[in-house]
């Protein structure tokens, strides 16, 4: 079905900024000796940071300007994001020793793809709700297609 494959291509788009921005403030929060909850604030932050600027890059590229990208990457993500950071946070912070495993730990990466798999399993769903209802992603991919044709 179509609305599954778009929901699987935006919740895999909104994993990849995610996944940035999850390991970029674990390995930043780990080198400045920071605790777990200032370590999640800054991962999610960066989380939601790179999911939108995946989404701006590729809607500036199809013609939007700056304010609509900006505007247009904010409604595509912000649902997608926020569900597939409490799904991801949820399980580190429930997987015993996850957070304070370290950089250097298979403990620490197992748990964070494991956090990321469900998260993304946990968010398809959600994207493709909104999809169906010409919201979230279903705007982005009309204008991906529109600058690609």
């Amino acid at each position: 079905m179509d609305t599954w494959r778009t929901a699987i291509s935006a919740t895999l788009h909104c994993l990849t900024g995610c996944a940035i921005g999850e390991v970029l403030g674990m390995v930043l929060a780990t080198w400045w000796g920071w605790g777990d909850l200032a370590s999640i604030a800054l991962a999610v932050g960066l989380a939601f940071f790179f999911g939108y600027l995946l989404t701006f890059v590729g809607v500036r590229r199809a013609g939007l300007d700056v304010r609509t990208a900006v505007r247009t990457a904010l409604a595509a993500d912000t649902v997608s994001i926020l569900v597939m950071e409490i799904v991801d946070n949820a399980i580190l912070l429930v997987v015993p020793g996850a957070m304070a495993a370290g950089l250097a730990s298979g403990l620490f990466w197992g748990a964070l793809a494991v956090a990321l798999a469900v998260a993304f399993v946990v968010t398809v769903p959600v994207n493709k709700w909104m999809i169906g209802r010409g919201k979230g992603h279903a705007v982005v991919h009309e204008m991906h297609h529109a600058g690609h044709h």
